[in-house]
């Protein structure tokens, strides 16, 4: 191969691999309804601290005592690190405070720009991809 063609084909696959990243990541519209307000408690039970988003799945109780498990959308981990957050901010089977907006897929519990209150008045991954987090309550 020449290497023109070899300069050439480098650069296509760079582009074609930055196209998808860029194609991968979707705007909070996209999936999340704003006329679609959500609030629940409930008990942490699995967090994922990886990118795109940090996800958060929180068990809630239903009146009828079916469990539920809204799977809870936050920023990038490098985002929430700069802004102060650690993987342990939160913990498995701590009681929360959801705030946030539903997914506009019906039957989704997919939960975004959401603000996770712990039970000492904490706010962690405020408004949730937006940025608008806050870091850990002074000590």
């Amino acid at each position: 191969m020449s290497l023109k063609a070899s300069i050439l084909s480098v650069a296509s696959a760079v582009l074609l691999a930055g196209m998808a990243t860029v194609a991968a990541h979707h705007a909070v519209s996209a999936e999340f309804d704003s006329a679609k307000p959500i609030t629940f408690k409930g008990t942490i039970k699995r967090i994922e601290w990886t990118n795109p988003h940090i996800y958060t799945d929180v068990e809630v109780k239903e009146p009828d005592g079916a469990l539920v498990v809204y799977r809870v959308e936050g920023a990038a981990p490098n985002t929430l690190f700069r802004q102060g957050w650690r993987k342990e901010d939160l913990k498995i089977g701590e009681p929360v405070t959801v705030n946030g907006i539903r997914a506009k897929a019906a039957g989704s519990l997919n939960v975004g720009q959401a603000t996770i209150t712990t039970a000492d008045g904490r706010k962690v991954y405020g408004q949730g991809a937006g940025g608008g987090a806050r870091g850990p309550a002074p000590q």
